[in-house]
This record gives C-alpha cells, sequence and structure tokens, in this order.
C-alpha cells in the first residue's frame, strides 16, 4: 500500500477499501485494514468505521472488537448506534444493549431514529422489566415515531410477552396500516398467556397470512392443550396449499407434539414422510419431535430408529431416547444409552438425570437410582431439583424403604411440593402405610386446599381403616368448598379420527354401544379375556 492512495478520490477510495474488506478472513486481516484507514487519515471516518464495525459483527462474530471500533470513534451517528445494540439484541445481551441506548440518550447525541427502537425494545423484553418498555414508549412518542409500522409492531410484541395485553391491543387497535408481522405478533401474544379463543378469532380475521402467522396459532393450541385444534388447523393449513404456506419445522414440531398427546400414530407417520418427501431437515429439532412423537404412541421400534439414523445427536436427542425407553420399562438399555452418550463426550444434564431416575423406577433398579441420584451433585455438579426428588422417593416408595424416603425430604435443600408428596403417597398406598398416607394427603391438601383429587383419597384412606366420621368430615369439606374432582380424560384414534373420553362422561356419540362391551369384558375372567383378545392383539 503506497502513500499514493492517500490521494484517490472519494469513490475509488470507498472501492478499494471495500475490496480489502471482502478478502478479510479473520480478525488480524481486519486490524490490518484499520491501520490501514488510520495511516490514510481515515481513522474517525464514519463510513469506514460503520462497514468495519457490521464485518466484525456478522463475518467474524466478534462484538468485542466491534464495540472497540465503536469506543474509539469521537462521535458515532445513529447507525453505528443501531449496529451495535442490533447485534447486542440479537446475541440476548440485553443489558449492554440498554447500557448503549442510555449512554446515547445522556449525550443527547445522534438523535434516534426510527429504526433503533425495536432493537432496544426486543433488549427490553429479554431482560428487563415492563416499567421498561413503557420508558421506551413514552421516549418514542416524544420523538414522532409512534406513527412506523415496525415501531408500532415492536411495541406489540413486547407488551405481549410482559402479557400487558390489554396495552398491546391498543397499539395494535391504533395501527393506521397493519401488515402480518403485526397481526402474528398480536396473535402470538394472546396464545402466549393462554388467550387461545382471543387468539384464534383474529387469525380468523387475518386479511393475508403467512408460515409464521399459522405456526403462531398451532403452537398456542399445542401448547396450551388444544390438541386437536392444533391438527385441524395444521391440516387446514395443508390444504390452502400456497408454495409460501407450507409447513416449516416449526409447524411440523407442533403438529407432531399435538400428535404425541393424542396418540395419533397414523398421521405422525404421514408427518415423517411430508418431512422427508419435503426435505425439511433432518434435524436434530424434528428428530426429536418425531423420537418423542413414537415413543409416546408406543412404538418404541420407530423412536430407535430415528435415533440411529442422525448422524449427529444432541444433548436433547439422548435425553429424548433415554426418557422414552424409560417410559417402555426398558431400564437397563436406557443406562446402556446413557453410558454410550458420556462415551462420546456429551455431558448430562438435568433432564438426563430425570430419564435416568424413572428407568430405573421402572426397573426397580433401587440401589442403581440411589446410586445416580447421590452422583448428581457429586460427580456432575448438578443440584437435584423438585423432579428428581420426586422421582427418588417415588423409586423409595415403591419398595417401602419409607425410612431413607423421609430422610430425602428432610434433606432437601428446596420447598417440598406435590410431586414429593405425591411419590410417597403411591409407595404408601401400594406398602398399606396409611400413617404416612395420611401424612402425604394432608400435605398436598396444604399445598393445594381445592385439590378435590386429594381430597378423595383421604377420604379413601379413611374408609379403608374405617374411620367413617372422618370419612364424612373430608366429604363435608368438599361439599362445602364447592370443589369437585376434575375428570380423568384419554384419547384414542380410530380410523384417522381421534376419540375423547372422560371418565362418568356418556356425551360420546355411541356411548350406550361402548357400555355394553365393557360390561361384557367385565364379565369376563382373565382366562377368557386374554383368549378373546388375542386374535386381535397378533393380527
Amino acid at each position: 500500500m503506497t502513500s499514493s492512495n492517500r490521494f484517490l478520490s472519494k469513490p475509488i477510495l470507498n472501492q478499494h477499501i471495500l475490496s480489502l474488506l471482502e478478502k478479510c478472513t479473520h480478525l488480524s486481516h481486519l486490524k490490518q485494514l484499520q491501520s490501514y484507514l488510520v495511516t490514510l487519515g481515515h481513522g474517525q471516518t464514519q463510513f469506514f468505521a460503520f462497514k468495519l464495525v457490521r464485518f466484525s459483527i456478522l463475518s467474524l462474530t466478534d462484538l468485542s472488537y466491534a464495540r472497540l471500533i465503536f469506543d474509539h470513534l469521537d462521535s458515532p451517528n445513529i447507525y453505528l448506534y443501531t449496529a451495535m445494540i442490533t447485534a447486542y439484541a440479537s446475541h440476548s445481551d440485553s443489558r449492554s444493549a440498554l447500557l448503549l441506548y442510555s449512554r446515547m440518550l445522556r449525550l443527547n447525541r445522534p438523535r434516534p431514529n426510527h429504526f433503533i427502537f425495536p432493537h432496544v425494545l426486543k433488549s427490553c423484553s429479554d431482560g428487563s422489566s415492563i416499567n421498561d418498555i413503557r420508558t421506551v414508549h413514552t421516549q418514542i412518542l416524544k420523538s414522532g415515531f409512534d406513527e412506523y409500522a415496525v415501531v408500532q409492531t415492536a411495541l406489540v410484541d413486547s407488551y405481549s410477552k410482559y402479557s400487558d395485553l390489554e396495552t398491546a391491543r391498543r397499539v395494535f387497535d391504533g395501527m393506521s396500516e397493519r401488515n402480518v408481522v403485526s397481526w402474528t405478533a398480536m396473535v402470538s401474544g394472546y396464545a402466549r398467556v393462554g388467550m387461545v379463543g382471543d387468539a384464534v378469532l383474529l387469525f380468523e380475521e387475518m386479511p393475508e397470512r403467512d408460515v409464521p402467522s399459522w405456526n403462531a396459532v398451532i403452537a398456542g393450541c399445542a401448547q396450551n392443550g388444544l390438541f386437536s385444534e392444533a391438527i385441524s388447523l395444521f391440516r387446514r393449513m395443508l390444504h390452502v396449499g400456497a408454495h409460501e404456506e407450507r409447513p416449516n419445522q416449526i409447524t411440523v414440531v407442533c403438529a407432531l407434539s399435538a400428535c404425541a398427546h393424542l396418540g395419533m400414530l397414523r398421521l405422525g407417520k404421514w408427518i415423517h414422510g411430508y418431512v422427508r418427501k419435503n426435505n425439511i431437515g433432518p434435524s436434530s429439532f424434528i428428530a426429536n419431535a418425531l423420537l418423542d412423537m413414537y415413543g409416546k404412541c408406543g412404538s418404541l421400534n420407530e423412536a430407535r430408529r430415528v435415533f440411529n439414523e442422525m448422524p449427529e445427536r444432541s444433548l436433547t436427542l439422548w435425553n429424548s431416547m433415554i426418557n422414552c425407553l424409560a417410559l417402555h420399562g426398558q431400564s437397563e438399555t436406557a443406562i446402556t444409552i446413557f453410558k454410550a452418550m458420556e462415551h462420546v463426550g456429551v455431558k448430562p444434564d438435568e433432564v438426563t438425570f430425570v430419564g435416568l431416575l424413572n428407568a430405573c423406577t421402572h426397573g426397580g433398579l433401587v440401589d442403581e437410582g440411589c446410586s445416580y441420584f447421590k452422583s448428581m451433585s457429586h460427580d456432575y455438579r448438578i443440584e437435584p431439583q423438585i423432579e428428581h426428588y420426586g422421582c427418588v422417593i417415588d423409586l423409595l416408595g415403591r419398595v417401602g424403604r419409607f425410612e431413607e424416603a423421609m430422610e430425602v425430604i428432610r434433606g432437601m435443600k428446596i420447598e417440598t411440593d406435590e410431586v414429593v408428596w405425591g411419590s410417597l403417597l403411591n409407595g404408601s398406598k401400594i406398602h398399606g402405610n396409611m400413617e404416612l398416607a395420611e401424612l402425604s394427603v394432608r400435605k398436598l391438601l396444604e399445598i393445594d386446599p381445592n385439590n378435590a383429587g386429594s381430597a378423595v383419597m383421604l377420604a379413601n384412606i379413611y374408609s379403608e381403616c374405617g374411620r367413617w366420621d372422618d370419612v364424612g368430615m373430608v366429604r363435608k369439606m368438599l361439599k362445602e368448598r364447592g370443589v369437585q374432582k376434575t375428570p380423568g380424560c384419554s384419547w384414542i384414534e380410530v380410523d384417522n379420527k381421534v376419540h375423547q373420553f372422560y371418565s362418568a362422561d356418556k356425551t360420546h356419540p355411541r356411548a350406550e354401544e361402548i357400555h355394553k362391551i365393557l360390561e361384557g369384558l367385565a364379565g369376563l375372567s382373565k382366562h377368557d379375556l386374554f383368549r378373546n383378545c388375542m386374535p386381535v392383539l397378533f393380527d
């Protein structure tokens, strides 16, 4: 590089610097280019500084060096501030983003523009309080940028994330122009707080839809337990058939989750084929959803096939396989998978040990389970959570080792909850330990006085002991509180249609026929029942 470069015209110099920037492949090259700019007298030129900062962020993913360039500028312009704040927001460093924004306001230069506010609001949503969002909203109003759709959409999204749906809807209703992004933000907001009915109604009003909007409403249904509705929307999306509205990975995962909960194996397999046919994946994200679906639908072989076909396995996939095997009573195999995971260098987490402890519980491997429970904190520096305590207490309770179970409870570093006492109750009932069963139920009622299920269990315990006065007392308490036991619910897929049943429910169109068959089965001996079901089981 010769000194003659100092006298290049501005367009030629710009082109020259940009061509050198394109040749940079690592940080040392960028530093050389920066030094070169200083020798040319352009160390403080905003245009070149912006290009260096952007390159450091996007190509090198080096935010610290980008900030170093930024901090050496005498007076960074709004584009440089926006670039840095956007980078921090994208990397979930909300604190740095907001501190830099506060510095800009304190110096009163440069003046903010409408491009910076969405990224500031994102940082507020990720790690601040609702008051920070309201403060930024006030600054937006004072700056006169409240009419920009991109800013309004960011406000809707931010307020929604903090469950302030009233303000979010007020901003949404006040928008002069709404695009598909703003509609989707509002739909997502309703779904996020469980207002699925409002989310669906708003979705139906949308003048146009895209894949994220479909995903928002499908995910909202699936995450709030409306699995049949999620499947119905997924089928509608497929029926629309427009290329721009074809399901993506998020859609597929939501649909598979709904299939898993409904036991819709046939549809789950069809979605698996759709994924392969349309090259959606393969990814650990989808593989995990497929494995979970096959496991919950009872197709263990298919779950293993999905696991074995993945060339690279994430921790989540290992955990899903362990949990799937535990669910199906394949305890030894689950432990083998855990050992294989450790062998390839994947470190377990809290979820891994929930699966392991469940495997030991289902397999009656008490000593192994206790050993894994102790090794969590001793060998892996993982503090047991309520789920782990529940598992180990269930493990000990099932074999009647109640003194050890109570010792675990007394040694807990966190407050007990219904998981712990529910696990102890199950073991107490199995071994007829009425004293501990009564203690467990009383603790459950202390945690949730309106839990009718716990109260009914207590009444049953008293009746087994012949304590009829106490039975009457519990029933009187339930009547006075107006508490009713939540009915059990189950699903079954027949001929590609999901049938939903509640206990003591006679609303199914074929309820009378179903009850007649059940009455017939109830009259059969175990031998007759097995003999009559043989052709069905092995057809």
